[in-house]
């Protein structure tokens, strides 16, 4: 990483134990990551991001700034980014997946909270993350109780904006979730001082889907035997697309995806055509949280699809581009965005037909459910899921976990045992 000390000093970081985590991630990343063989040789540039992490996009956020434009940290993937940048905002990813962070939200959370939430809330906190100091406004939403309490915590902080997210799927729950999205126009409106207009916001819909559109074709690059790219790669570049200038982030996919289609017709794999083919489905997995990915490639089986939001729930579904009215862009918003099944809504069939449909779509072999340690939600639902996988004939493993590497040897046993039965 290039030298950026004066601009975290500015920021307010704690720079000394900064370097610490700096010091940890060439290791972790090339541990995981350069380690593989025969990798697409369009991973380059996300290797390049990940080693510029808090340097590059960081710097091009405080420009931004510089000429008067706001930064918007999101947590979730209900927050309409669009709406942000068609007020002239930028929009970035805040969610902690480091271990390094977790203390510092046991400071002020309780242990048993799951530790995406305690990252998220130490990251800001300790002070040793560039986009948790350069964000202007935190935007979060009302998708789980553990994270509606640590916004009241952050609020105290930052700047801070809560979307209601509905817990059902109703007509009446869909006008309501239009009404929220059209709040969220004025409460953007008001912090950049600049007026959402329907020519703007069409822009913006484009711009996002065309991201959209590009992670959907990397994923369908994954549907072929062999295999033509890991799933870790395939999960660095989804995380990556939280982060990265949306254009930019489209080109660069887009440029792999050439790559990747080439390597398909020559039929060059990153394993072998008889490794298990493995889904996983369940929490998110914010970077540097590699750990499941690696224990399960590692065993010999290849990642081909992931439902989770930072997998297919980040860019399935397109924002209907026909509407040219700002009535009828928000609308066709809140339909995009609603179509997105957490587990938060109950009830909640249409993740289960989501996992059935990618099941059969990426002929998986075995489907393993994740859930970090202390999620209700997705921990709970893990027992519908296991139902309805299982009744297909699909052999299924879940796994709690956190960020830690205290249990990598017990999930690795488990992984690997159900590996073994695969192969049978």
């Amino acid at each position: 990483m290039a030298d950026y000390r004066k601009m975290w000093e500015d920021l307010g970081m704690d720079v000394e134990k900064h370097d610490l985590l700096c010091e940890a991630l060439p290791d972790a990343f090339g541990g995981i990551y350069l380690s593989q063989e025969n990798r697409p040789e369009g991973m380059n540039y996300f290797n390049f991001v990940v080693a510029e992490i808090h340097g590059v996009r960081p710097a091009e956020l405080l420009e931004h700034q510089k000429k008067g434009g706001k930064v918007f940290g999101t947590f979730c993937v209900y927050v309409p980014d669009e709406i942000i940048f068609a007020a002239g905002g930028i929009a970035t990813g805040l969610c902690g997946g480091s271990q390094f962070w977790v203390p510092a939200g046991e400071a002020v959370l309780p242990a048993n909270t799951c530790p995406l939430i305690k990252a998220s809330v130490g990251a800001r906190l300790d002070r040793t993350c560039p986009f948790f100091r350069i964000a202007d406004v935190y935007v979060g939403e009302t998708t789980c109780d553990g994270k509606k309490k640590a916004w009241e915590i952050l609020a105290e902080d930052v700047p801070f904006h809560v979307i209601n997210v509905p817990q059902m799927k109703r007509p009446q729950d869909l006008e309501a979730w239009i009404n929220e999205v059209k709040g969220f126009v004025s409460v953007i409106e008001g912090y950049t001082g600049n007026k959402v207009t329907g020519e703007r916001l069409h822009e913006a819909i484009v711009m996002l889907n065309n991201k959209r559109r590009a992670l959907a074709r990397l994923y369908e690059t994954r549907k072929a035997n062999p295999v033509p790219i890991s799933g870790k790669d395939a999960l660095l570049v989804t995380e990556i697309a939280f982060y990265d200038d949306p254009s930019r982030f489209t080109e660069m996919t887009n440029q792999l995806c050439r790559e990747i289609e080439d390597r398909i017709e020559k039929r060059v794999g990153v394993r072998p055509e008889d490794a298990p083919r493995i889904m996983i489905t369940g929490t998110p997995m914010a970077i540097p949280n590699w750990k499941l990915h690696h224990l399960v490639e590692s065993a010999g089986a290849v990642v081909v699809v992931e439902e989770s939001c930072t997998g297919t729930r980040y860019f399935e579904h397109l924002v209907d581009e026909g509407p040219r009215d700002l009535d009828g862009e928000i609308r066709a918003i809140a339909e995009r965005y609603l179509k997105t099944n957490c587990a938060c809504f109950t009830p909640n069939p249409g993740r289960i037909q989501d996992i059935l449909r990618l099941a059969e779509e990426f002929k998986v072999d075995g489907v393993v459910d994740y859930s970090l340690q202390f999620c209700g939600l997705y921990t709970t639902e893990s027992f519908l899921v296991r139902q309805e996988v299982e009744a297909r004939g699909i052999p299924f493993l879940h796994l709690e976990t956190d960020y830690s590497e205290l249990d990598y040897e017990q999930l690795r046993t488990r992984v690997e045992a159900f590996l073994e039965m695969l192969r049978k």
